[in-house]
């Protein structure tokens, strides 16, 4: 197998744009990719950044009923707008050439799935991705087509029989679940803010899989506040132990970084130090289990300067196996960029200068503790069915 990474990248897919005001800013990723640039991520041995072309209308059909691919292409056409299907609504409001948009986001995840699996790459990257709310036959949360779940069907259908989803996006990753809620090729497990509190209100830990895939969905629902100790603890008390029960042939990974502690629309306290460990320990666990194929995507976050651009930078470093250092000074080219956008500095360094420590599962279960509760709800729900011990493994 092949140690590079390819890199998803291509001012083209700035083109994916609901307009002024609204939080999926295509600027988060423009400066996302110059930081990266400037601090040398995307040169050098190992480290390929390729283009993405749009999926095709057959691509897309794997996931998405035609009728909603058809309307989707109308309405970025100039036709009316579809409530019905989502299309037109205050998170997904219809713009020209929207089809092309979220097809060429679907084209370059899916385009590095097939590398990774392929063996032409070790490891696959695309920010631009992880629409992980778009469903079947409707746009959902900023969501119009749902890359994870298309590049998940391309991988079975190139022959892989067992793929396992990671989403540690704020938000539950409900449209990948529902597409693979009965399919148990495919584990997708979630850890998010409850829907309790926030969107979409789903992902809570009896839902675990369809009657033909028990204990393929494994949801962690975590209250609100849950800052980086608990959240930490919330995915090592988990994700380990199920990864290793399926024994999975790639690691999909969704790394929104909306559970961060500045963040506009959730309500996770978490440092980018933290979402680093989260990084780490996934690509960790996809050698572990995977023998590496890990296919790293984007997501939600939406603190524009001070927030994705760093935490994005450190997944395209951990997947080049060229960690940064946190303490490393953010350079001054990127500095100057965000001066001239925004007329201030952004943040001075890789780090929030948090340590990122956790208490592990291990050490033992606290009923007092919130974070707690939820996490031994999501075991006591999944492991049996996964053919674990939910107070040992």
């Amino acid at each position: 197998m092949s140690g590079d990474v390819q890199v998803v990248w291509s001012p083209a897919l700035l083109g994916y744009d609901f307009g002024d005001g609204h939080p999926m800013a295509p600027l988060r990723l423009d400066l996302t990719m110059r930081l990266a640039q400037s601090l040398g991520l995307l040169e050098g041995p190992g480290v390929r950044v390729v283009g993405a072309e749009p999926a095709s209308d057959a691509v897309l059909q794997t996931v998405h009923e035609p009728a909603y691919v058809a309307a989707v292409r109308a309405a970025s056409d100039g036709g009316a707008a579809d409530a019905a299907r989502g299309l037109g609504t205050a998170d997904d409001p219809v713009f020209s050439g929207m089809h092309e948009a979220a097809a060429r986001v679907v084209g370059g995840s899916v385009a590095v799935a097939l590398a990774v699996w392929r063996g032409e790459a070790e490891h696959g990257v695309n920010l631009t991705g992880g629409m992980h709310h778009a469903m079947p036959g409707a746009a959902s949360g900023f969501c119009v087509y749902n890359d994870a779940a298309v590049a998940i069907r391309a991988l079975l259908d190139a022959g892989a029989e067992r793929v396992a989803y990671v989403d540690v996006d704020a938000h539950h990753g409900d449209g990948v679940q529902r597409v693979f809620w009965d399919d148990p090729r495919v584990l997708t497990v979630s850890v998010h803010e409850s829907g309790h509190t926030l969107f979409p209100g789903t992902g809570h830990p009896r839902e675990t899989g369809g009657p033909a895939a028990e204990g393929s969905a494994v949801n962690v629902a975590l209250p609100a506040r849950t800052g980086d100790a608990g959240w930490l603890r919330a995915i090592d008390a988990v994700l380990p132990a199920v990864l290793r029960a399926f024994a999975p042939q790639v690691v999909v990974s969704q790394h929104g970084c909306d559970a961060h502690v500045e963040d506009p629309i959730t309500n996770l306290d978490v440092s980018v130090d933290a979402v680093r460990a989260a990084v780490e320990l996934v690509h960790g666990l996809a050698h572990e289990v995977a023998d590496g194929r890990w296919v790293a995507l984007g997501g939600g976050g939406y603190a524009v300067v001070d927030v994705v651009p760093r935490a994005w930078a450190h997944v395209i470093a951990e997947a080049a196996h060229r960690p940064v250092d946190p303490g490393l000074r953010l350079p001054e080219e990127w500095q100057a960029e965000v001066v001239a956008r925004y007329g201030r500095r952004g943040p001075a360094r890789m780090t929030d200068g948090a340590d990122a420590a956790f208490r592990p599962w291990a050490a033992g279960y606290d009923p007092a503790d919130d974070v707690d509760r939820a996490v031994r709800a999501t075991r006591a729900a999944a492991f049996p069915l996964l053919g674990l011990d939910p107070e040992h493994d």
